[in-house]
């Protein structure tokens, strides 16, 4: 596929797609071949249409999973190919809609107090006080620490846009003694090779292992300090716009069900059964 693969990722790359998207979607080409055992573009529509059903029926991928994969092999059909008649039906299942569990403040300095060292703490105070996403953490520069401006810089975020989060003072101290110990030059968080950045799966692997030790049993992965970053400020009274732009969502609705989760809102709340003032609910 070495050929197919080039023209596919040009594709992509004119097309502005983001480097996750990127790698998913030829992944989900990847995966197409291999279950055949053939080149991808010699594998018909029938074919393709199987493999889908294949994932959502044998291998129980969950719906957003699956929804990935179709949308790489639309691309790669529809664009690469310029099989613009390609017709194999996508998975439109309905994604269960769940509301995360949100980790309290005590929570949140519990699983920062039950790291090892200094890095495992930097990586976990600036998922939370900056509310990054796992990639965004993964990617941070030294120079995206403006202590100046007290912000930090996200290059290329989701949907490939810049933007600025907060640096809190208390986070910065943090990480300037992290940076003594471990003098990072170009990315914040490195591999054991220096000119790499971290790995996802090293920052879920101090995530959890922080949980375990904290004996948190809320379910989520790292996200979670993102989640608990976006509702945390919204209980503290920070309005929904500022919300939105610290969070790097393109709508307002994403930031929206946050409201869902914060609890002053749903504690603030009186139920209607307390405003039938002067009612007799006794029985009789």
């Amino acid at each position: 596929m070495g050929t197919l693969r080039k023209q596919m990722d040009a594709d992509l790359v004119v097309r502005g797609m983001a480097i996750r998207t990127r790698e998913a979607y030829l992944g989900a080409v990847a995966g197409l071949a291999k279950h055949y055992g053939r080149r991808p573009d010699r594998i018909g529509e029938q074919e393709v249409q199987k493999y889908l059903l294949h994932l959502i029926e044998e291998r129980k991928l969950a719906w957003s999973s699956c929804n990935i994969v179709a949308q790489g092999l639309k691309f790669f059909y529809r664009t690469t190919l310029k099989r613009s008649e390609a017709q194999f039906v996508i998975p439109r299942a309905r994604q269960p809609q769940k509301l995360p569990q949100i980790l309290s403040r005590e929570e949140v300095a519990a699983l920062i107090g039950s790291t090892l060292n200094l890095k495992h703490r930097a990586i976990l105070m600036i998922a939370y006080g900056a509310g990054l996403r796992l990639n965004e953490i993964c990617h941070l520069k030294v120079a995206d620490i403006d202590s100046d401006r007290m912000t930090i810089r996200v290059e290329q975020g989701k949907g490939a846009k810049d933007r600025y989060t907060l640096l809190s003072p208390r986070l910065l101290t943090e990480l300037r003694w992290y940076w003594r110990a471990y003098r990072p030059k170009q990315w914040l968080f490195t591999r054991k090779d220096p000119s790499r950045p971290i790995a996802d799966a090293t920052v879920h692997r101090i995530y959890h292992a922080a949980k375990t030790r904290a004996g948190i049993a809320k379910s989520g992965g790292i996200h979670s300090l993102r989640h608990a970053f976006a509702t945390h400020l919204l209980e503290a009274g920070v309005d929904i716009h500022t919300i939105q732009r610290l969070m790097g969502h393109g709508h307002i609705s994403s930031t929206l069900r946050y409201f869902h989760l914060a609890r002053k809102h749903l504690a603030g709340t009186p139920s209607p059964l307390e405003l039938l003032e002067g009612a007799s609910i006794r029985p009789r």
